[in-house]
């Protein structure tokens, strides 16, 4: 039997949706704080984003409103980063992750970021419960987190097994699978997310790419190599 492992991220959900909830956390706080329309500041932070990308949203809101301190953007980060997510598996993800279990698969996360974000993430979504074991890298330190295929290879310890048997399912060809696919473990690019259109050289590419989880059956029964 396979062992699976998924990326996090824009793969078992829609990250878009954990920024959205994030700001929407922040909106409120500053709506409290400085008697603002939380939906106006909400707003204004999702403009930004979608002109100048996130790293600055933050900062821009309080200028905005003349309260930008690096307390307050401080605040901000911190309430961004331990809010609980109001996110919800993809559909396709909810039907694989219980086919997958159904037929008696064992299956693992290995995501990177932040560990509490990662965490609260995790458990949001419910997968502890429905999986064997989430690894967060940066538990093992930043320079385990992928490309480093520490990680994968504590599962295959773990499974006793060759990475010939386990397959991973990622959407970040940055870094997904690069580090891992050399070594034997089986790769599949999910197309979605904010790396969807994103081109690499070969070697950073999975063996194969899917648009949607769904495939994956249909990868492994055309693939021997998935058998």
């Amino acid at each position: 039997m396979k062992v699976f492992v998924f990326d996090l991220d824009d793969t078992l959900y829609e990250e878009i949706t954990f920024v959205r909830s994030g700001f929407q956390a922040v909106a409120c706080y500053l709506g409290e704080q400085f008697g603002l329309n939380s939906q106006e500041v909400f707003s204004i932070m999702w403009d930004v984003l979608e002109q100048e990308g996130r790293g600055r949203v933050f900062d821009r809101v309080l200028e905005h409103y003349g309260v930008a301190t690096r307390r307050n953007i401080r605040k901000c980060l911190s309430i961004y980063r331990l809010h609980r997510p109001d996110i919800t598996l993809s559909p396709d993800a909810d039907a694989v992750l219980e086919r997958l279990a159904m037929g008696g698969s064992s299956i693992y996360i290995v995501t990177d970021g932040n560990k509490v974000v990662q965490y609260n993430k995790i458990k949001a979504l419910g997968l502890e419960e429905r999986v064997r074991k989430c690894y967060i890298t940066y538990r093992y330190g930043r320079h385990r987190a992928k490309p480093s295929p520490y990680c994968f290879q504590l599962i295959a310890q773990t499974e006793k097994v060759d990475p010939s048997d386990i397959v991973y399912i990622g959407d970040n060809p940055n870094k997904d699978f690069v580090g891992i696919r050399p070594l034997g473990y089986r790769t599949i690019r999910i197309r979605r997310g904010h790396f969807k259109d994103t081109v690499k050289p070969e070697e950073y590419n999975a063996d194969v790419e899917v648009e949607t989880l769904d495939q994956l059956f249909e990868i492994m029964t055309a693939c021997d190599v998935y058998q």
